[in-house]
């Protein structure tokens, strides 16, 4: 009994989801800058089917993008890029990054 209690305890979270998408304002403004740079180059919709096709993989992005966090930091300060990084590991975070870019957009063609 004790060894499947330890078991138990021990995968508890581990096939856990996030508990939603409840970003800070800081996170929510890094969000709006990375897209507005996305939009303002007219990478919308390379940006959108990447973002879409990726999706299952955004926590493996995640780790990618902080293996190439020093070229990540030439466009964002040390500080957004672990920001980022932390931001792409949640699961409703492309969600938000994909709703931003469409708003963009449709601002940018209004």
């Amino acid at each position: 009994m004790f060894r499947t209690e330890r078991w138990r305890t021990g995968l508890a979270h581990a096939f856990a989801l996030d508990s939603g998408a409840e970003f800070t304002p800081e996170e929510r403004d890094l969000v709006e800058r990375l897209c507005r740079i996305v939009v303002g180059r007219n990478l919308s919709a390379p940006a959108l089917m990447a973002l879409e096709s990726a999706r299952p993989l955004s926590f493996i992005g995640s780790q990618i993008m902080a293996f190439f966090g020093p070229l990540v930091s030439v466009v964002f300060s040390r500080q957004d890029t672990d920001r980022l990084i932390r931001l792409l590991e949640r699961r409703h975070s492309l969600d938000l990054i994909i709703d931003t870019i469409h708003r963009q957009e449709d601002e940018r063609l209004a």
